[in-house]
Order: structure tokens, then sequence, then C-alpha cells
């Protein structure tokens, strides 16, 4: 029987806050869900709640940071 590949998963899921929404273009609350893949790969898939509902990838979180950040506008919520 093959050993469960997700049984020691650091798989990192997150969420994107927002307070105020200074663009009118995301809103606000919830904006993004996204995942962060382990070491050493370390990059995020990030999927938007707008009506649009992109998907993007970033190659860590301080870039998903640095793109959507709105300048510390923007809450990273780990679960």
């Amino acid at each position: 029987m093959r050993a469960d590949p997700f049984a020691d998963s650091r798989f990192r899921k997150f969420a994107l806050y927002r307070e105020e929404d200074d663009s009118g273009v995301s809103g606000t609350g919830i904006v993004a869900y996204g995942v962060q893949f382990p070491p050493p790969n370390g990059k995020c898939v990030v999927g938007w709640t707008t009506d649009t509902a992109s998907v993007a990838v970033y190659d860590s979180i301080a870039d998903v940071q640095a793109v959507h950040g709105h300048e510390g506008g923007t809450d990273v919520i780990w679960e």
C-alpha cells in the first residue's frame, strides 16, 4: 500500500483580507484565497474572489504582498 503523500504536507493555505479598497476593483473583506508550496519551492498560487476570478502564481508570499499588499492595506491570514 502506498503511503499518503500528503500526510506530512507543509502546504500553507491563506486568505488576503482588505479593510478598504482604494482602487475600487477587488472590494473589501476576503478578496482572494491562496496556497503556498512547501520549501524549497515556496511559490504561491492565488485565486481571486472577484468577478474575474483569475488565478496567478507568484515566486513567494513576499511577492504576493509586494504586488497586492496595497502598502500594508492587505492582511495575509494564514490557516
